[in-house]
C-alpha cells in the first residue's frame, strides 16, 4: 500500500485493538495531521485510551499547507478536514478515514480511501493478522458502528462469510 494519511478513529480503534503496529506494515508511510495529533491528546487528557502518535518512530506529523481547498465543508471536524487536505497535496495518498461525510468528500475530490474495517481487511490478505471476525466482534464492543451488511461484506472480502 502506498503512502496512508489517517484520521483519528482508525488510529484509535487500531490502538484499542492492540492492532496499531499494522499500519506500518500496510503502508510504506503513514502521515497524521497535525489536528488528529491533537484529537488524540484531548481524547487522553480525558482518559480515554489513545496512543501518543509524535512517539511512534513510523509516523510523520504534517500540517497541510493550505486550508482553502476545502471550503465550503462546514460539518468536516478537524481532523478529517486535515486528512483530506494532505491527501489533496500528494497525490497517491490513500486517506484512512471511517466518517461517512468525510469519505463522501473523498469521492467527490477523488481522493482514494479505506477504514479501519479495510485495513483489516488488508492486513488478513497480507497475512498480518489470521482472521477479522474476532476483531469485528470487539470493534463493536468498542462502540463502533458498523450495519449488518457492512459486516457481512467485511467478511466476505475477508474470505470469511457468515
Amino acid at each position: 500500500m502506498p503512502e496512508v494519511v489517517c484520521d483519528t478513529s482508525p488510529i484509535q480503534y487500531l490502538y484499542q485493538l492492540e492492532l496499531l503496529d499494522l499500519l506500518p506494515g500496510l503502508a510504506a508511510r503513514v502521515l497524521v495531521p497535525l489536528a488528529v495529533q491533537e484529537e488524540l491528546s484531548v481524547g487522553r487528557s480525558l482518559g480515554v485510551n489513545l496512543p501518543a502518535v509524535e512517539d511512534l518512530s513510523w509516523v510523520s506529523i504534517r500540517q497541510p499547507v493550505s486550508r482553502q481547498a476545502i471550503p465550503l465543508i462546514h460539518d468536516l471536524g478537524p481532523g478529517e478536514t486535515e486528512v483530506l487536505l494532505l491527501a489533496l497535496e500528494s497525490p497517491g495518498t490513500i486517506a484512512v478515514l471511517d466518517d461517512a461525510l468525510a469519505r463522501r468528500v473523498a469521492t467527490v475530490l477523488e481522493i482514494p480511501f479505506t477504514g479501519t474495517l479495510g485495513l483489516l481487511v488488508d492486513a488478513k490478505k497480507a497475512g498480518l493478522i489470521p482472521v477479522v471476525r474476532p476483531l469485528l466482534d470487539a470493534l463493536h464492543a468498542l462502540r463502533f458502528r458498523m450495519s449488518p451488511g457492512t459486516r457481512s461484506a467485511v467478511l466476505k472480502l475477508a474470505g470469511e462469510s457468515e
